[in-house]
């Protein structure tokens, strides 16, 4: 028999064009060598423009799902994406407390890239007192980080450092805030641990705009890290991955353009894998 790949847990919202949530976490983390097992949170009416709707799962389903997954396979890492709801919140917190041998990486879903509102203030402050404490890596952009770490008394908004360093004192072991919404001609990436800055990784930035980059790199640490490397190496690998994939992206429909997880296994001109930014 084949040797096992590593099995991924992830817990999204349904995502019925196939470019960010549970979708995205699908194909990435088989495009990266895991066996992807999920766990519907919430469903949503959108395309690739925009959310128009979207309803959360019954807490009560969302812990049966896991509950029966994790009875039966082993798991190496597990990834949060948009949880839907402050019993969701409550309810997964839950289950990964059982768990607290295995890695758990949060991708902070706030709203889509239009900007359509995925939590409330209520959820966000759940997720501080419940999901941090336990989470080895979360990666917000820079909108998400300065949300998560805002305090009552901020006069203006935290810088980033400041806001990685609050994020790291409630209990989370390293932070990945990403460039994506910094006008600045690279993209830098930076991720920080509770000595502050592990490393700073810069990638070209690409033309136009992505639906589910974030989930694919949330989903590509926790792929990596679920192949054994450490966080720092995983994140690098993981970055790399998800440029690529960005880079090969297309654009199908009206809306942004979508990442090609499968990059590797195209053929451009007789070459597979070949870099189709430039098309």
């Amino acid at each position: 028999m084949s040797t096992q790949p590593p099995i991924v847990l992830t817990f999204a919202a349904s995502d019925p064009t196939g470019g960010a949530g549970l979708q995205a976490d699908l194909l990435t983390l088989a495009s990266m060598g895991c066996h992807p097992l999920s766990v519907l949170t919430a469903v949503t009416v959108q395309d690739t423009r925009g959310v128009e709707d979207w309803m959360a799962i019954e807490s009560d389903w969302v812990s049966e799902q896991a509950r029966k997954l994790l009875e039966d396979m082993p798991v190496a890492a597990f990834k949060l994406g948009m949880l839907g709801s402050i019993d969701n919140i409550a309810t997964i917190a839950a289950i990964v407390s059982d768990y607290p041998e295995v890695p758990v990486i949060l991708d902070p879903v706030f709203a889509s890239g239009r900007g359509d509102e995925l939590v409330t203030q209520d959820m966000i402050d759940a997720m501080r007192k419940l999901i941090l404490p336990q989470t080895a890596i979360i990666t917000p952009n820079s909108l998400e980080a300065r949300r998560l770490a805002e305090q009552d008394d901020d006069e203006e908004d935290p810088e980033l450092e400041a806001c990685a360093e609050r994020l790291i004192a409630l209990g989370c072991e390293f932070v990945l805030i990403t460039g994506t919404h910094v006008q600045t001609p690279e993209v830098v990436n930076t991720l920080y641990g509770e000595n502050g800055v592990v490393r700073t990784d810069r990638w070209k930035r690409l033309p136009g705009s992505y639906h589910g980059s974030g989930c694919t790199l949330a989903s590509a640490i926790a792929a990596t890290l679920a192949n054994g490397l450490d966080v720092p190496e995983g994140v690098r690998e993981a970055q790399e991955y998800t440029w690529q994939a960005l880079a090969n992206g297309f654009r199908p429909g009206m809306g942004q353009f979508l990442p090609d997880r499968f990059f590797w296994a195209r053929e451009v001109d007789g070459v597979p894998g070949e870099d189709r930014s430039a098309s």
